[in-house]
């Protein structure tokens, strides 16, 4: 198996997406060596769970699709981008008793700090941004 692989799949912005952009990244993981039931997997999901969440919720009608790129340096680690072509950056809102949404770039931060990763955000050529995860590459043994 290549030591790094890369994939893509771009998305119309709509709620219906979000599931079609989880299942897409669990299978293919899986076909990469990452087994189903491992914990990062399962981070892993629920990361673009929220990630797609808010590049469709967000982006407020200015972004029509967005883009998930997935790459895998084998024996280093996993990067996880969705793209989108709204100009605002997601913001840390403070998690106060009474909102009932803001809370998902904590929730993604901790994942990946919970699992050895990290969160980063990087600007698009277009005027756009990426929200990267990068997470320790844990295969099967």
């Amino acid at each position: 198996m290549a030591d790094h692989q890369e994939a893509s799949v771009t998305l119309p912005s709509e709620p219906a997406s979000v599931p079609v952009a989880r299942r897409y990244v669990a299978e293919l993981l899986t076909e990469w060596g990452l087994p189903v039931e491992a914990e990062t997997a399962e981070t892993v999901r629920l990361v673009i769970s929220e990630l797609v969440t808010n590049a469709v919720l967000h982006t407020f009608g200015t972004s029509p699709t967005f883009t998930v790129d997935v790459a895998l340096d084998r024996h280093e680690r996993l990067r996880i981008g969705v793209t989108d072509s709204h100009p605002r950056w997601p913001r840390r809102l403070p998690a106060a008793v009474q909102q009932d949404n803001g809370r998902g770039m904590v929730i993604i931060r901790w994942l990946a700090a919970e699992c050895g990763g990290r969160l980063s955000v990087t600007p698009t050529p277009e005027g756009g941004k990426t929200v990267w995860i990068t997470l320790p590459w844990v295969a099967a043994a």
